[in-house]
């Protein structure tokens, strides 16, 4: 029984609205939450179901696509003079490929860290935990696969002009090579950013370019390493003899691997899942 005490509480809905605006108002704020968790679970549910095949092959798929953003953005910098402010524009190449993969529904490894965990955190099982090691296994391979592919083939001039590989060689010889506990702290960044993405999509209505254009843009703002676009630098760098391959795979792709889980699955998805869990238990 509502008494009315109740009712001049202030986070109860106002009494001048009806009983159809008060379960409006409930489904826009106090169930909210829990809404876009649930959307993002059974986004991991369904992507935790897929064959292993179809998996690989679209990790594959997104290597390829996010690789874009290292070609948009040597494309840009060759119309661009060498100045202090040259990096704000030809960065804006770099979320061309996360708009192409992550609008296109292709398996972005980065993204699994909180859509695939979700259904793991609900229902903590060994099938459960079995299958997300199944599926980040075939995504980040199919992932490091494709960017390794597009690097192979611009390292070899064939998609790229000789000219345009030396522009990408100068754009990424000025990035110092980090020590990998460096790169481990700026994949956690990074890792939190993406999985930001996919919890943020499913309010995004209609403004979804803008969410992927905008965080991703922060990512290479902020120099973070994001595992796939950063491997595909780094893969690039090692096929053009200008690194090794342990410090291509060892110093950069591993530790950024790492950071990105512990920023995607180890703080977003972690608080995200305990906020749901928080509001369903009513703690304060």
């Amino acid at each position: 029984m509502q008494t009315k005490a109740d009712d001049d509480r202030p986070d109860q809905p106002h009494e001048d609205l009806d009983a159809q605006e008060v379960r409006d108002v409930e489904e826009r704020s106090a169930g909210s939450s829990r809404v876009v968790h649930e959307v993002v679970r059974l986004q991991g549910e369904e992507e935790l179901d897929r064959p292993a095949l179809a998996l690989t092959l679209s990790g594959i798929a997104a290597g390829l696509g996010i690789a874009l953003s290292l070609m948009c953005e040597l494309f840009l910098r060759s119309h661009l003079p060498d100045t202090d402010w040259a990096p704000l524009v030809y960065f804006l190449g770099y979320p061309v490929g996360y708009l192409i993969v992550i609008m296109g529904r292709l398996q972005l490894f980065t993204e699994s860290t909180v859509t695939a965990v979700l259904p793991v955190a609900t229902a903590p099982t060994g099938a459960n935990l079995a299958r997300l090691a199944r599926l980040w296994s075939c995504v980040i391979i199919g992932n490091l696969a494709g960017v390794t592919l597009v690097s192979a083939l611009m390292a070899g001039e064939v998609i790229i002009t000789h000219e345009q590989r030396l522009i990408a060689l100068d754009i990424l010889d000025k990035l110092e090579l980090q020590p990998w506990t460096r790169t481990l702290t700026l994949g956690i960044p990074a890792g939190f950013i993406m999985a930001a993405i996919a919890w943020v999509l499913p309010n995004a209505k209609g403004s979804e370019f803008w969410v992927i254009f905008v965080l991703t843009y922060v990512i290479a703002l902020g120099g973070f390493a994001h595992v796939v676009t950063g491997s595909s630098q780094a893969t690039f760098l090692w096929l053009s003899g200008s690194i090794d391959a342990r410090e291509a795979w060892l110093e950069f792709t591993l530790p950024a691997l790492l950071g990105n889980i512990i920023g995607g699955t180890g703080l977003f998805a972690v608080l995200a899942h305990g906020q749901m869990r928080s509001d369903l238990s009513g703690d304060p």
